[in-house]
């Protein structure tokens, strides 16, 4: 297993130079990737090519892409460029986001996603080969069949004619989906207790495509946080886990709701999203079961900690994506030697 770091989105409590200052020590302690998030504020990929600028071994991740907001050429264009500025560093993580940012934020209809993604890697794909961009699919036509656009190919040569992709995935039929078509699988709230239903998805997926798991990453993001009580380090995560379960989505669709409740806290998740709904968010927070909290994070003293990653590990994570649940930039770069001294102790790494 190896480690990563997962930045999130740039929020009104954190600046560029404190995802730098992250990224950087990533770097120094010898993570394998750095990953940046975006939904309707700051983008990810902007975020990437800066950091990549000031780093030096760690690769960059795109966790997620939103398929919704680029076409698949221009997502071709922006993957190549950016691994072959850094070096062959970057990964594209791609996702269809949700119902509501996809229809409400960038104007494009979110029905049928997977067939969607389905013929957006195919583009992506053939335009990073510099294959000649000719396709015939439900969503996307290349060239449109009633103008003067012909079939094109990328315009420079990339330093890799295959880049990495992964897939956000929750569902069952996305997590196949994922196994068939990607290179990994960009996972939240992943507990190693419910891992085999997972990856059994993502395996069928596999042995669709006729391979195996073996060289397939899979990369879940677990908050962390480091302190002598478990139950103290959980407070920190409750709003996070209450925002999702509870109010990100609507409440007949919301895929971290269904998650929470195949991972069985049906009962929970319910009540979580109706207070959340209801607008008593920190009765939404309270209500998130701390047993949840646990199986999903890394939470209390070190030696926990390392203890936890042993779990993960054997439960068939690849790439463990740790997102920091702190105070300041201090407490990050702490945190982060922290989670290395863990992972040391822990005896899991490649």
């Amino acid at each position: 297993m190896r480690l990563s770091l997962s930045l999130g989105y740039q929020t009104a409590w954190t600046t560029p130079a404190d995802h730098l200052a992250l990224a950087q020590e990533a770097d120094r302690l010898g993570f394998s990737c750095v990953w940046a998030a975006e939904a309707y504020g700051s983008d990810s990929v902007s975020m990437l090519a800066w950091i990549a600028g000031q780093t030096e071994r760690i690769d960059v991740g795109a966790a997620v892409m939103q398929i919704p907001a680029r076409t698949p050429a221009m997502t071709a264009m922006t993957a190549a460029t950016i691994d072959t500025l850094s070096g062959g560093r970057f990964r594209l993580g791609l996702g269809v986001s949700g119902p509501q940012v996809s229809e409400g934020w960038h104007g494009v209809r979110f029905g049928r996603p997977l067939a969607r993604t389905r013929e957006y890697v195919d583009i992506v794909r053939m335009a990073i080969s510099r294959t000649d961009v000719s396709y015939d699919g439900e969503f996307y036509q290349l060239p449109l069949p009633d103008g003067p656009g012909k079939a094109l190919r990328l315009g420079f040569h990339p330093l890799r004619d295959r880049i990495p992709t992964y897939l956000a995935a929750v569902g069952p039929k996305n997590l196949e989906l994922a196994g068939e078509i990607a290179d990994g699988w960009l996972a939240v709230f992943y507990s190693p207790e419910f891992a085999a239903e997972h990856l059994a998805s993502v395996g069928a997926g596999r042995a669709k495509a006729g391979t195996t798991m073996d060289g397939f990453d899979v990369v879940p993001t677990v908050p962390v946080v480091i302190g002598d009580d478990v139950a103290s380090c959980a407070e920190l995560v409750r709003w996070y886990a209450a925002l999702y379960v509870g109010g990100m989505g609507s409440r007949k669709q919301n895929f971290y709701n269904q998650l929470a409740g195949r991972m069985g806290f049906a009962d929970a998740a319910r009540e979580v999203q109706d207070l959340y709904l209801a607008k008593r968010h920190r009765d939404a927070a309270a209500a998130v079961p701390l047993e949840f909290i646990d199986r999903t994070s890394l939470l209390g003293p070190v030696d926990r900690v390392a203890e936890r990653m042993r779990d993960f590990a054997a439960s068939g994570v690849t790439t463990l994506s740790v997102s920091l649940f702190v105070a300041d930039r201090e407490s990050g770069v702490q945190t982060l030697r922290q989670i290395a001294e863990a992972f040391d102790a822990s005896g899991v790494g490649d």
